[in-house]
């Protein structure tokens, strides 16, 4: 097809914005700028630029708001266990495992993917975070370094594989027009070879920064994380004591319970459990353990003490997150779902995959390029902040270059590696990588930044393992 100029004006900022990402500036100024030269090019109206900010905002806001939520409910019930003093004696039992940072490193790593394979990185993100990471961050581990062994291990090898739910290669394999099984094992290695890499490159980047297990920032970043108003709250008494044994006991048995419950429907029920509805589970179960342990401290003050934890884990979220909405607007224009409601046309454009399909045709049959071209086309749909929108046309563009040399199964995995790892997302801060950022109290774009060199290595290294194993 051909393209208008609103479609080379949102490539052109579309490389600004990665540009601006590597000088490590920030991005929220050039992706509503381009918002708004876009709106004005396509629809060719100054108005339209001015309403297409705040559609785009709008927009992202909508789609990101359930992440935003969880954040809210989770912090809310870790900040009202704190009044009970029950988060010391939950995580008890798991300082005994993580004796040091260097430890807790490892134990995120292996408990974030095997709990985010069965039902998605985004209803795991929040069990993890209230049961490990605090005990992570206190043994030495940095916030900042947790952040990266769960985007690794939960958004990158867990969910570019999905080999349990398989949403995202029977995308693939549709689109190819080959079996979901081939994909999926494909994928499977791919994956496994991309997260093993990248978590011991990270590892060797940062470890320095792992501190003793008594250092003094560790007790001071556990406390950021779940930082909240405690002002007129009473002391420790006999009775709190007492319910405090109770909710460290209780809280990690109903979050056990929960994921039970959905690997019981994975394998069992009638449904599955993933993505949006794991989520609204477990946020669902935080606010009812919020208010038995807010009602157990408060007693005639619950009433407050709820509104108090839930306005404050509001603030935390929008406060963290909150630059990171523009951003995913931009994205989101660059996709025909969700133009349609930014513009306000009927035929909504996609300028983001009408720009990758022009290239289509300019790629050579070598089955190392093409294998790269596959991953690079794969990043490039990742950029909307979905990771699964593009799936389709990656494995489209898998079955055109299929080839005596490698088959179209091999290449819709390292496509969707590509696409998943980038908007699933370990390599955008408009994504469910905010989630990751916002439990552990660090900078999205800073956790995107750590990310960055270990995964793409990772991505690079698998490629070509792809090229010679299948």
């Amino acid at each position: 097809m051909s393209l208008t100029v609103a479609h080379l004006l949102y490539g052109f900022f579309a490389l600004l914005i990665l540009a601006t990402m590597i000088f490590r500036r920030g991005i929220v100024l050039p992706s509503l700028l381009g918002t708004f030269v876009i709106a004005c090019a396509y629809k060719g109206s100054i108005i339209s630029g001015f309403m297409a900010i705040f559609y785009a905002n709008l927009v992202a806001a909508q789609e990101l708001f359930s992440i935003f939520l969880i954040i809210t409910f989770m912090l809310a019930l870790l900040n009202a266990l704190k009044d009970l003093q029950a988060d010391v004696l939950m995580i008890q039992p798991i300082q005994k495992i993580m004796i040091n940072g260097h430890l807790s490193y490892f134990v995120l790593i292996i408990v974030t993917y095997l709990i985010s394979l069965f039902f998605w990185p985004t209803p795991a993100v929040p069990l993890i975070c209230a049961l490990l990471v605090p005990a992570a961050i206190r043994s030495g581990l940095p916030a900042i370094t947790a952040a990266v062994a769960i985007t690794i291990a939960g958004q990158g090898m867990a969910l570019s594989s999905d080999y349990i739910v398989q949403v995202a290669p029977a995308l693939s394999a549709a689109a190819a027009g080959v079996e979901t099984s081939a994909v999926a094992d494909r994928s499977l290695v791919l994956s496994l070879i991309t997260g093993v890499i990248a978590s011991v490159l990270a590892y060797l980047f940062y470890r320095k920064s792992i501190r003793s297990k008594g250092d003094s920032r560790n007790q001071e970043e556990a406390a950021q994380i779940q930082d909240y108003d405690s002002s007129g709250h009473k002391s420790a008494s006999k009775y709190l004591m007492q319910w405090r044994r109770i909710f460290a006991w209780l809280v990690p048995i109903v979050l056990l319970l929960v994921v039970g419950y959905m690997l019981y429907n994975k394998f069992f029920g009638p449904s599955d459990l993933v993505g949006g509805e794991g989520a609204a589970l477990v946020g669902g179960v935080a606010v009812i353990l919020l208010l038995l342990a807010t009602g157990v401290f408060g007693k005639q003050n619950a009433l407050d003490y709820v509104g108090n934890h839930i306005t404050n884990g509001f603030v935390f979220a929008f406060k963290a997150m909150g630059p990171v909405i523009p951003i995913a607007g931009f994205f989101f224009l660059g996709s025909a779902e969700f133009s349609k409601g930014i513009l306000l046309v009927e035929e909504a454009p996609s300028f983001l995959f009408d720009i990758v399909s022009s290239i289509q045709a300019f790629l050579p049959e070598s089955s190392v390029f093409a294998a790269f071209s596959l991953l690079f086309v794969g990043i490039i749909t990742g950029l909307d902040g979905s990771g699964f929108s593009g799936l389709p046309l990656t494995g489209a563009l898998a079955a055109s270059l299929e080839s005596a040399s490698i088959d179209a199964s091999t290449l819709a995995a390292i496509g969707q590696l590509g696409a998943i790892w980038t908007g699933g997302g370990a390599l955008i801060a408009w994504s469910s990588l905010i989630a990751v950022a916002g439990f552990c109290g660090v900078s999205a774009m800073e956790l995107v930044r750590k990310n960055f060199f270990p995964v793409i290595i990772g991505l690079s290294i698998a490629t070509i393992a792809a090229v010679i194993l299948f």
